[in-house]
């Protein structure tokens, strides 16, 4: 598992956030989750995208900032569910903020995150 070597800059609120949030899938896994898909292949199958061994990480990050809660049933096969922690759904608000400023922008967004990725890959060719 990754170590840290340098302690994170953690003098503002802007880092704070990155630093909890920072992870392809956590704010999509904390959507989820708030919207009841609490069980690992639940937001597997909610988020194709993202490998299992991902999801677990970041779901073990969100639980080491105390964002979610982990319950494990005592059944064969072994049951998992995640929760929000009362600190984790005052996220939801930001989060649904966040969502509705993307739709308001969504049209100029998708140009420029297009734009990125065709000059990116015009880049890659052999010449």
């Amino acid at each position: 598992m990754y170590e840290r070597k340098i302690l994170p800059n953690l003098t503002c609120g802007l880092d704070l956030i990155g630093e909890v949030l920072y992870g392809k899938w956590k704010i999509r896994l904390l959507w989820f989750i708030n919207e009841g898909h609490k069980r690992p292949s639940e937001l597997q199958r909610k988020i194709p995208d993202a490998s299992r061994r991902v999801l677990n990480m970041q779901l073990n990050e969100l639980e080491e900032h105390e964002l979610v809660t982990r319950k494990i049933y005592p059944v064969l096969p072994p049951k998992v569910e995640y929760s929000l922690t009362e600190f984790g759904k005052t996220l939801i608000p930001v989060i649904a903020a966040l969502g509705q400023w993307s739709d308001e922008h969504e049209a100029r967004l998708r140009d420029v995150i297009l734009k990125k990725a065709v000059r990116s890959s015009l880049d890659n060719i052999p010449t």
